[in-house]
């Protein structure tokens, strides 16, 4: 197995990304949080009044040798419309936009060359409106927030929300899923 790197992705509830990629091969772990406010150590209270900056993300490591770093943004860009500005459906607020921090030198070069190349073929109806920043702070969701839709899946949001979007990844992605 390769070294496992680490990736940060944010596009609305954290809950359905982490629905989505938690399923995907090559992705060893996924971890809801916060990322690039202004505070240190935020609640989920704190980051839902959009006062504090965060957005709300996934942390994913993963086997580069199983997936690249291009093939999974290519699944965010998929499972959440990059095109609304702070928000995904229902979901408003600044914490729900659609982010991409980067770890490194090589991931921001991957990030802008998928960006410029979906604008540039016109793959979105509307221009993209994700923010391509480098990672400056990480904290982890409190313990309720991980895994949510894996234990709360017939819950109202997880049912009408997340299940569709899951299913069409499910769909789309049939050959990259992890298997069992």
């Amino acid at each position: 197995m390769a070294e496992l790197q680490q990736a940060t992705l944010a596009g609305g509830c954290f809950w359905c990304l982490d629905a989505v990629f938690s399923q995907l091969e090559g992705v060893a772990s996924v971890e809801c949080g916060y990322a690039n406010g202004q505070i240190e150590h935020p609640d989920y209270e704190q980051v839902c009044t959009g006062q504090t900056g965060h957005a709300e993300v996934i942390r994913l490591a993963f086997d580069p040798a199983l997936i690249d770093y291009r093939t999974m943004l290519g699944v965010f860009f998929s499972i959440h419309d990059p095109t609304t500005l702070n928000r995904q459906g229902h979901d408003v607020g600044t914490q729900y936009r659609s982010a991409i921090y980067w770890h490194d030198a090589e991931q921001e070069r991957v990030a802008r060359e998928l960006v410029d190349e979906l604008t540039r073929d016109g793959v979105f109806d509307a221009s993209l409106v994700t923010e391509l920043a480098p990672l400056r702070s990480y904290y982890p969701a409190e313990p309720e927030h991980q895994r949510y839709f894996e234990r709360h899946s017939h819950q109202g949001y997880c049912a009408y929300v997340i299940a569709p979007k899951v299913q069409h990844f499910r769909q789309q992605y049939a050959s990259r899923l992890r298997r069992v």
